[in-house]
């Protein structure tokens, strides 16, 4: 009897270190706007520019008593990108707080002319090209000969969305290598800010049928180019938590 009960109590304390040890497995931050200072440079992230369109302005700001991200966009279309190599299994669940002043009048998530949005954080995958399509490999080769470097072969655009009827995880009106995840949908939530919470591993399989390769970046923007209109965003803190 007293060594099952000394086998059930190192039994007992063996999981107990092993839940200890999941509990306490850091957080990975991929922005920590708020530890920076407004109307500094927004460290650790570079620009990214959609082929010619305008540049969407970026700005470190203070609302709500924290420093955040300000995307201004007027007829433009760019964000800001950080570079990461983290695997999605590992760290699948994706946090953030953002504020939409409003959303874009002609938005339509289905139309190349409507593909506008106010805000939207773009996960990228180092996904291998060479698995591609023969079709798709063409398609590949020929961006990258006409000196497009930032490919996603592979993304998730997590998007507030024009329209209420928007929901749907669809693909990128200009292509299906990126699909659209809709988070928010509507005015609904507009003008205040908001706490998401999304499983990357979920919504890949959703999105493309298989497991996710490893992350290899993370974007925000706010972009108004297709529809010529305005629109301005506020991003805060984005981490990666286990589940």
């Amino acid at each position: 009897m007293n060594r099952l009960l000394a086998l059930a109590a190192l039994c007992a304390v063996i999981l107990l270190g092993l839940a200890l040890t999941a509990f306490s497995l850091p957080d990975y931050a991929v922005a920590s706007f708020s530890n920076m200072r407004a109307g500094g440079t927004i460290s650790g992230w570079e620009p990214l520019s959609l082929g010619d369109a305008p540049q969407t302005s970026y700005a470190l700001v203070t609302d709500g008593g924290r420093t955040v991200v300000r995307g201004e966009a007027e007829g433009s279309a760019s964000g800001l990108i950080r570079r990461i190599s983290l695997d999605a299994h590992r760290f699948p669940i994706m946090t953030w707080r953002w504020k939409a002043e409003g959303v874009i009048s002609g938005g339509n998530i289905r139309r190349r002319g409507g593909d506008d949005y106010p805000a939207r954080i773009y996960v990228t995958f180092a996904y291998d090209p060479s698995d591609l399509s023969f079709g798709d490999r063409v398609k590949y080769r020929a961006l990258r000969a006409l000196g497009y470097r930032d490919i996603p072969v592979r993304a998730l655009s997590y998007v507030w969305a024009n329209r209420p009827d928007e929901t749907k995880i669809v693909p990128n009106a200009f292509t299906d290598w990126v699909q659209m995840v809709p988070v928010r949908s509507g005015t609904a939530g507009t003008g205040a800010w908001q706490t998401e919470r999304r499983d990357l591993v979920a919504d890949y399989r959703a999105a493309f049928g298989e497991d996710p390769p490893p992350i290899s970046g993370v974007a925000i923007m706010t972009d108004a180019d297709n529809t010529g209109g305005e629109a301005t965003a506020y991003f805060g803190d984005i981490r990666l938590t286990t589940r």
